[in-house]
């Protein structure tokens, strides 16, 4: 097992990617949390309501906000559920999939830039390392379902 302080310098770096990652949705006019929301629309969608707050971690609440203001900018629909029609399905319109595909295409092409600037060996380390980083979400996925 590794020690605390290792395991809160893993967390630690994992939190600051996210936030940078997050950041360059603001350049699309999406908070990272509008981002994220649309990201799994657009990937899994449609969704319930339900399943889509179970999946981003957000409280009734502010899931409401959320997909109100993202239907607003028209980058989702929501429709009734054929299997329940008292229940709601969101789903990303065109506008919303190529957005999602813009920030996507950002996203990759910061990492790239940045891979670049470090030197060739912590890349590559970085590289090799995606297997067992895939490892780590699929595992910290399972405890949390």
């Amino acid at each position: 097992m590794t020690d605390i302080e290792t395991l809160s310098k893993l967390r630690g770096v994992i939190s600051k990617l996210a936030r940078e990652l997050n950041a360059t949705a603001t350049g699309e006019g999406l908070t990272p949390t509008q981002a994220s929301v649309l990201g799994l629309i657009a990937v899994r969608g449609p969704l319930g309501l339900t399943e889509l707050a179970r999946l981003e971690g957000l409280n009734p609440t502010m899931l409401s906000r959320v997909v109100g203001k993202l239907t607003e900018l028209g980058l989702i629909q929501r429709d009734a559920n054929p299997d329940d029609l008292r229940a709601i399905r969101v789903e990303a319109t065109d506008a919303g999939r190529h957005l999602h595909d813009r920030v996507k295409l950002l996203r990759t092409t910061a990492i790239g830039t940045c891979l670049d600037q470090i030197p060739a060996e912590s890349a590559q380390t970085i590289i090799t390392a995606l297997p067992a980083l895939e490892e780590l979400a699929q595992a910290m996925r399972s405890t949390h379902s």
